[in-house]
Formats: structure tokens, sequence, C-alpha cells
């Protein structure tokens, strides 16, 4: 019975891990892909848009550099968990690897709403991290791609959001 239950913790751990970050828990990009797929095939049905944001902490090497990646790994923690926090339950947030984040806003009626959450969402990271005894305040970079003006499919919209993320830095 013992090893029954170690052997299925296990497996669910790496049927977690197949699609999860490991560090944040959040998903992946594996599974953030499928669920911008079923956006977009819902939005092209309702006849709405989905937006796609590449979050980009800036300078966050020199935290890692500084301060250690043990609090590197503990502020990409607490930024995730304060994106978790702002998204709504048919969203989306994706940890993409390093210090970037994707988020998947579904049934977008009105463009201007995304640049208005952009912004809130921007002031909201930009609040001080109590990490480790220590406050830490980092700014952002955001670059979004709206289906369908931008793209049809994720590695379009995903070069897009990169495009445009690099020009706000």
């Amino acid at each position: 019975i013992t090893d029954m239950t170690e052997r299925r913790a296990a497996e669910e751990r790496a049927r977690f891990l197949a699609y999860h970050d490991a560090l944040t828990g959040l998903p992946n990009p594996l599974l953030f892909q499928d669920r911008l797929q079923q956006a977009v095939a819902f939005a092209a049905r309702a006849g709405t848009k989905v937006a796609l944001l590449l979050i980009d902490l800036d300078r966050f090497k020199a935290v890692n550099d500084v301060l250690g990646h043990d609090v590197g790994d503990q502020l990409l923690i607490e930024v995730a968990r304060r994106l978790e926090q702002r998204m709504r339950t048919t969203d989306a947030v994706c940890r993409q690897g390093g210090d970037e984040y994707l988020l998947l806003l579904t049934n977008v009626s009105e463009p201007d709403a995304i640049a208005t959450f952009a912004a809130e969402l921007t002031a909201y990271l930009a609040e001080p991290f109590l990490v480790e005894g220590r406050e830490l305040t980092v700014s952002v970079s955001v670059g979004v791609a709206i289906y369908p003006e931008d793209g049809t499919d994720y590695s379009t919209l995903l070069k897009k959001a990169d495009m445009a993320m690099y020009r706000s830095k």
C-alpha cells in the first residue's frame, strides 16, 4: 500500500510538472498555448478579441547578481502570485521562462480595456515586494498582441507581443 501511494504521488507530481512551471506552479508554455488556442477558437465564434501580454521584469539580472538566486527565485514567485490575483477565471497566466510571463485576456470587446489593464498591472507590480526581509521594487516592460489583428495563432501572437515588449523597453 505504501509503495502504491508513493508511486501515485510521484506520477501525479510528474503529470503536474509536465504542464506547470516547477518554481511558480503556474501553467507552462505548453499548457498556456493550449489555452490560447481554445480562447482564439471561442473568440472566432463569439466575435470577440483575445489579448496576449508578454511581461518582462526590467533589470532582473541585477537582483540575481546582487542579492542571489534564492532572492531572485522568491521574487519570481511573488510576481507570479500578484499576476494570478489580477486575472479573471477565464484568463490565464504562464511563466514563459526566466523573468518573463505571459498573460491571456479572453473575451475582450474593447481594445482600450487592454491598455487600461496593462497600465493598472504595471502599477500593481511596481508596489514593493517583501522578499526575505528586503523590500524590493521592480518595473516591467509589457508587449501586447491582439487576436485577430496581430495574428491568429500562438507563434505569431507571441512574436508580435515580443516585438512590442522590446519596443516598450
